[in-house]
C-alpha cells in the first residue's frame, strides 16, 4: 500500500507559476513510476506528466510540454510538478499517482497506476 499526499495547489493569475508536491509513504519509492493527472469540472481525468522510478525518463502531455516539469527526489519519497506560464485552461484538480509495474519506465494510462492521492486544486484566473 502506498499513501500519496499532494500539496502546493492554489489560486494564481495567468502567467504565474506553482509547484506541486506529492509525498509518498513507501520506503521503496524509487521502484514506483509516478505520474500527474488532472481533472477539470465536467471533464475526464487526463494525463499530464510521468516519470520513471529512477527519474531518468519523463513524458509530458502536449498541452503542458515546455511549461511543466516533473521531477522526483527518491531520498525524500517525493515527486514534484513545476508549473510555469499557467493559463485558465490549466485549472483542475491535480492528482499524483504511483505505478508498481516492474521496470524503470513511465506510464501514460490511468489504468497503469495503482495508487492515487486525494488531489490538490489549481485555479488560474485570467
Amino acid at each position: 500500500q502506498v499513501l500519496l499526499v499532494e500539496s502546493g495547489g492554489g489560486l494564481v493569475q495567468a502567467g504565474g507559476s506553482l509547484r506541486l508536491s506529492c509525498a509518498a509513504s513507501r520506503r521503496t519509492f524509487s521502484t514506483y513510476a509516478m505520474g500527474w493527472f488532472r481533472q477539470a469540472p465536467g471533464k475526464e481525468r487526463e494525463f499530464v506528466a510521468a516519470i520513471s522510478g529512477s527519474g531518468g525518463s519523463t513524458y509530458y502531455a502536449d498541452s503542458v510540454k515546455g511549461r511543466f516539469t516533473i521531477s522526483r527526489d527518491n531520498a525524500k519519497n517525493t515527486v514534484f510538478l513545476q508549473m510555469n506560464s499557467l493559463n485558465p485552461e490549466d485549472t483542475a484538480l491535480y492528482y499524483c499517482a504511483a505505478s508498481s509495474y516492474i521496470g524503470d519506465h513511465y506510464y501514460l494510462s490511468r489504468d497503469e497506476y495503482d495508487y492515487w492521492g486525494q488531489g490538490t486544486q489549481v485555479t488560474v484566473s485570467s
